[in-house]
């Protein structure tokens, strides 16, 4: 299990980092999409455990900070320590790398990873799998579900709950390209 602990130190640090920022396309504090991914993963816990749930639900809560705060990696590894730092850092896009390529760049530094991190990229696109922002075309929610698939084909090894539920809701979310495509 889990050091409830660890769990309000990281919360309590994505929340602090995140700050004033919002959900896309909403106006819940950014906050609920850190613990959604950590809910997920928390769940496939349950199905499955790990040998180290405090680096999955903590990298679950962490996961976007250094991309989207001015947090550092350095930051990270003083609060939490180097493996849950190195599983933020290789959870976050590298904006030096090619657009077109990030995708294959983010999954082979996450698969560098140990498993528990895995989860978190697989939890964070069930997450993401909600109604698209309002701008999107079919074809832009296309592109985002068939990345959906490839993060799954990629790690969904780390857990078949979390596989199931992506590939779930990657079928699901054809609704929105079909509904765009009209």
């Amino acid at each position: 299990m889990f050091s409830p602990d660890r769990y309000v130190a990281a919360l309590r640090f994505a929340a602090t980092r995140h700050g004033s920022q919002r959900v896309p396309d909403s106006e819940l504090p950014y906050v609920v999409h850190v613990t959604s991914v950590a809910a997920e993963v928390i769940a496939s816990l349950a199905a499955a455990p790990v040998a180290d749930p405090d680096l999955a639900v903590a990298c679950a809560l962490l996961h976007d900070t250094i991309e989207d705060t001015p947090t550092r990696y350095e930051e990270i590894v003083a609060e939490f320590g180097v493996a849950i730092a190195d599983g933020v850092r290789a959870l976050t896009k590298d904006p030096n790398v090619a657009k077109p390529d990030r995708m294959a760049d983010s999954l082979r530094r996450i698969r560098d990873q140990p498993r528990e991190v895995w989860r978190v990229k697989l939890a964070d696109r069930i997450t993401n799998l909600a109604p698209p922002p309002s701008s999107w075309t079919a074809d832009k929610c296309r592109a985002y579900r068939d990345e959906a698939l490839q993060i799954a084909d990629a790690l969904g090894g780390a857990s078949a709950a979390l596989d199931e539920r992506l590939r779930a809701r990657a079928a699901a979310y054809e609704r929105y390209v079909t509904a765009r495509s009209a």
